[in-house]
């Protein structure tokens, strides 16, 4: 019987990512790889993939995917190769008033596929804060405000680190989410949540028009999803770059 596919799934592996700031991060990855090789290859994806992890596996960044995967798939002799890696991803924050440093954890994933061709997919997913417009509206003081999580994927033109996207989302909310604030940065988060009201559907869009704007970018798609502080359900919004009108 011919299969379509085998691999290995939830392989855990610490990683060294790029930063932006010249540093490299030790993370601990999720990594699930997928081939379609010669059954006389059977039994053999482990131990090649992880020797070839481990090659790369200090020096991790997205234009490394396309090496590994085309490693990957000369090894095995195989049609077709794709690899996941996911990952927690810190990145240091100071509060807005009174500058207390923390790190804020962000996942992120770095997503590879070779055939004929070859597919790289960066996706980071990001909290933030929304504000509700019609609660705003209709109440005579305050409004219901909650967060969110914005799940950015794009297939990059050029190099992209992980911090541009994550900024990009951030930019597109009602307000940030920080790891550690004190009274003074609660006051500031807060309002700044209430003089910038957005709906799910505001901050798809927003982060849409930057990620059309960013020359890096080329298909994206985002979601959001809004853990909503007065209802049992969550809100949800979804665009992909390729159902877009400009016009």
């Amino acid at each position: 019987m011919k299969l379509h596919s085998v691999g290995i799934k939830n392989f855990t592996c610490p990683v060294s990512i790029r930063e932006q700031n010249g540093s490299r991060q030790q993370t601990v990855a999720t990594i699930n790889l997928q081939a379609a090789m010669p059954r006389r290859f059977r039994g053999t994806c482990v131990g090649t993939f992880t020797d070839i992890l481990t090659k790369y596996r200090q020096d991790i960044h997205a234009t490394i995917f396309p090496r590994l995967l085309a490693e990957v798939q000369m090894e095995l002799q195989a049609k077709r190769a794709q690899v996941e890696m996911i990952f927690p991803y810190f990145i240091a924050k100071k509060a807005p008033v009174t500058g207390t440093a923390s790190l804020m954890e962000y996942e992120c994933s770095f997503a590879g596929s070779i055939d004929t061709d070859k597919e790289l997919l960066l996706k980071v997913i990001v909290p933030v804060t929304t504000l509700c417009p019609c609660s705003k509206e209709i109440s005579q003081a305050g409004a219901h405000n909650q967060r969110a999580e914005v799940t950015l994927t794009v297939q990059p033109h050029r190099f992209i680190w992980l911090e541009e996207l994550i900024r990009l989302v951030e930019d597109c909310a009602s307000c940030e989410v920080y790891a550690l604030l004190k009274r003074p940065d609660e006051k500031f988060v807060t309002e700044k949540a209430y003089a910038t009201p957005m709906f799910v559907e505001d901050v798809v869009r927003m982060v849409a028009q930057k990620a059309f704007a960013h020359e890096g970018v080329g298909w994206f798609s985002v979601g959001v999803e809004s853990f909503e502080s007065i209802h049992k359900h969550s809100a949800y919004a979804y665009v992909d770059s390729r159902d877009i009108d400009l016009q």
